[in-house]
C-alpha cells in the first residue's frame, strides 16, 4: 500500500488500508477479502492490447504461492452465471481468500514476489470491487433452524446438466431496515427455499471497501442450491414475490445479486475453521 497512486481498475480507499495495516495485534483476526472482478477482452500490457484475453491475464497474475507463504487461503473461486441484479459493470468471475490477519493482507502489498505478479491484474482487470468482511450468524445458525433438506428428495437436485450454484448478494442497506424489513423478509424467504436445498454457505459483515468504485457496502452473502432449478424455483415462488416486493424492496438500497458456478468452494468450512 505504499504507493499513492489508484491501480487502473478501481479507487483505493486509503483510510481502510490504514485501518487494516494499523489493527492492535489483540484486536486482529482473519479476513475474508470477496473480490467481484470485470475483465478486458483483451489485456493491456505497457499501453496496447495484447493477444492475451483479461481472463487469462488475471490467471497469471495469481498469487497463490505467495497467499500460502503468508497462511491465507483461496476459500472460493467462482465464474459469473448470471447478473441478476445490478446492471453495470458486467461481474466475470468472483474471489474469496482469506486472510490469517488484517496486517498479513496488507504486508503482502509490499512484497516483490507479490508486486512482480500484479502488473498481469493491471493488464486485465476492468473494473473490481474487493471488500473486507467477517463472518455473521445467519438464519440456519439459529437454535430452531430446520435441519438442512438432503439434497438427493429436494424437487430439483444437482445433475450432471445442472449442479450445485451459489447465489452471491452484495447489499447496502437502507439506515436501520437490515434488521426490520430484511429480517421479516428472510424469514418468508426460508420457508420457501429450505424445502428446495438451500445452505449458507457464508454471510459477511463488510467493514471495508479496499478497492471499488467509491460505494459502501454493508453485508456480502453466499447462498447455496443443489442446482439452479432449484433456485429459479425459490426465486420465481409467488409467497416469496410478495415478501420481495413488501420487505426486501424496502430493505435494499443498492445491491448486486449474481449466479455462480464455483470451481473452488472451501467457503464453508473457511468460516467453520474460524470460529
Amino acid at each position: 500500500m505504499s504507493d499513492t497512486r489508484s491501480p487502473g481498475y478501481g479507487q483505493v480507499d486509503r483510510e481502510y488500508g490504514i485501518r487494516l495495516a494499523t489493527t492492535a495485534p489483540d484486536e486482529d483476526g482473519p479476513i475474508w477479502m470477496v473480490n467481484l472482478m470485470s475483465y478486458r477482452d483483451q489485456a493491456v500490457y505497457d499501453g496496447a492490447e495484447s493477444a492475451v484475453s483479461g481472463r487469462e491475464a488475471d490467471d497469471r497474475y495469481a498469487p497463490v504461492d505467495v497467499l500460502a507463504d503468508i497462511g491465507a487461503e483461496v476459500a472460493f473461486v467462482a465464474d459469473v452465471e448470471d447478473q441478476l441484479l445490478g446492471d453495470s459493470p458486467r461481474w466475470d468471475r468472483i474471489g474469496v481468500v482469506r486472510y490469517p490477519t488484517r496486517r498479513s493482507f496488507i504486508e503482502m502489498q509490499s512484497r516483490p514476489d507479490f508486486r512482480a505478479k500484479h502488473v498481469h491484474k493491471e493488464a486485465g482487470m476492468a473494473e473490481t470491487i474487493v471488500v473486507g468482511g467477517t463472518p455473521i450468524p445467519s438464519p440456519q445458525d439459529r437454535p430452531d433452524a430446520p435441519a438442512p433438506v438432503d439434497w438427493s428428495s429436494v424437487p430439483h437436485p444437482p445433475s450432471d446438466d445442472d449442479g450445485p450454484v451459489v447465489v452471491l448478494h452484495l447489499i447496502r442497506f437502507h439506515p436501520g431496515k437490515a434488521d426490520t424489513d430484511m429480517e421479516r423478509y428472510q424469514d418468508d424467504a426460508a420457508l420457501v427455499a429450505v424445502p428446495h436445498g438451500v445452505r449458507i454457505a457464508g454471510w459477511f459483515a463488510i467493514e471495508g471497501t479496499i478497492v471499488g468504485d467509491g460505494r459502501r457496502w454493508d453485508q456480502v452473502r453466499f447462498n447455496q442450491f443443489p442446482s439452479k432449478a432449484a433456485f429459479l424455483a425459490v426465486a420465481t415462488d409467488p409467497r416469496r414475490l410478495e415478501s420481495q416486493a413488501t420487505h426486501r424492496e424496502a430493505a435494499i438500497a443498492d445491491t448486486y445479486a449474481l449466479i455462480l458456478r464455483p470451481t473452488i468452494d472451501r467457503l464453508a468450512e473457511s468460516v467453520a475453521g474460524s470460529s
